[in-house]
């Protein structure tokens, strides 16, 4: 990878920053443009308004193209957590449907399903993880004529299991289901082809593998999708004309726009547009490649040392996230506290340690990681 990437991530040379699958750092190019925009506004207010409304436009255009999709299927929301909750209270839930879900989902993906099931009685089927990984036939077999929704994560935040998406989605497509995913945990360290992968949902946020500011979740909602589900939090800009103030009867958008209720998080915007630049500029499919390597020659070195990797090899189940236990019975959170000591940053998640490098990172950070561990 270019070294020069490395210098715009100063976590990265401060320390060994093994914790992307959590919060990534920032380039300062992103901090740099959030600033700018701050300090503008101090000066002049309101006064470049229209550019603050264009540099959403851009990075809504840079966000659909990324992922495969037109930008009018995009809406910019706060979080993951509110993309797929607002999903899930738009929806007109059947009384005798059943959602097909996968039982160590982050909660994000979970929680509003939940409330389907706890609130209206619709049966909430959850596949469990075997051995790190989850059997997809065995998901897949959940689903029957009956399934109104099937909830995934591209790659799984305990596991690092990355699923097939294509073949669940044809799966979900195939008795007439909704397929929605939470691409949070790979958005930025792989490439996605929603359409492709049958996905008609997608939540997602911008401070893990986009290396971006929290606060600029990102919500696809495909065609298909909008006719299924109506906006549940209706706003000024939700509607056709927003600055026609005074026709206060206008129709809401017909796409995933509607969910936009207000103003965003103007500054946020500018810094995820020079992150993407950044992670475009170099290439998804050249990040994913690398950061495949990098999870190789990690697993590599761990065979000299007292863990169990939980992560699948598998070639097309792998991702950037390595999960491991300690075989002694050292507790992940009594590893974590030792490594931070050493000024090693990584994620204890329950019972498991989560290694996330990104493409900022090098071999010697492995190595450092590797000479830490107990």
């Amino acid at each position: 990878m270019n070294p020069s990437i490395r210098s715009l991530f100063p976590a990265a040379t401060e320390q060994t920053y093994l914790n992307s699958a959590a919060v990534s750092p920032m380039p300062i190019t992103a901090i740099d443009a959030v600033v700018s925009q701050l300090r503008d506004v101090a000066s002049h207010g309101s006064e470049h308004y229209s550019e603050w409304i264009a540099t959403k436009t851009r990075v809504r255009n840079i966000v659909a193209e990324m992922l495969g999709v037109r930008p009018e299927q995009i809406a910019f929301m706060r979080n993951t957590s509110d993309g797929f909750a607002s999903v899930a209270n738009g929806i007109s839930w059947n009384p005798d449907a059943n959602i097909v879900s996968f039982e160590r989902e982050f909660p994000a993906n979970f929680y509003p399903w939940r409330m389907i099931r706890d609130r209206l009685g619709v049966e909430l089927r959850l596949c469990p993880e075997r051995d790190g990984r989850i059997d997809l036939q065995e998901l897949i077999e959940m689903i029957d004529s009956k399934t109104q929704l099937v909830a995934l994560s591209a790659v799984q935040y305990g596991s690092g299991f990355k699923a097939d998406l294509e073949r669940v989605g044809r799966a979900a497509r195939g008795v007439d289901a909704l397929f929605a995913v939470d691409v949070i945990q790979g958005f930025g360290a792989m490439g996605f082809d929603l359409p492709a992968q049958f996905v008609d949902i997608a939540s997602g946020a911008s401070h893990k593998w986009l290396c971006s500011p929290e606060g600029c979740g990102i919500l696809f909602i495909s065609d298909r999708a909008r006719e299924r589900i109506e906006p549940t939090s209706i706003g000024w800009i939700s509607v056709e004309t927003p600055w026609d103030f005074d026709n206060t009867e206008q129709p809401v958008k017909p796409n995933a726009l509607a969910w936009e209720s207000g103003t965003g998080p103007s500054s946020l915007f500018y810094g995820l547009e020079q992150s993407l630049k950044l992670l475009n500029e170099t290439g998804l499919c050249k990040i994913e490649n690398y950061l495949y390597g990098l999870s190789d020659y990690l697993c590599e070195l761990l065979s000299s040392k007292n863990y169990e990797i939980i992560s699948s090899r598998i070639a097309n189940e792998r991702s950037a996230i390595v999960c491991l236990k300690h075989c002694g019975g050292i507790d992940s959170a009594d590893i974590f506290e030792r490594l931070r000591s050493e000024n090693v940053i990584v994620s204890a998640r329950g019972d498991r340690l989560r290694i996330a490098p990104h493409f900022y990172n090098i071999r010697e950070d492995i190595d450092a990681l590797i000479s830490a561990l107990p």
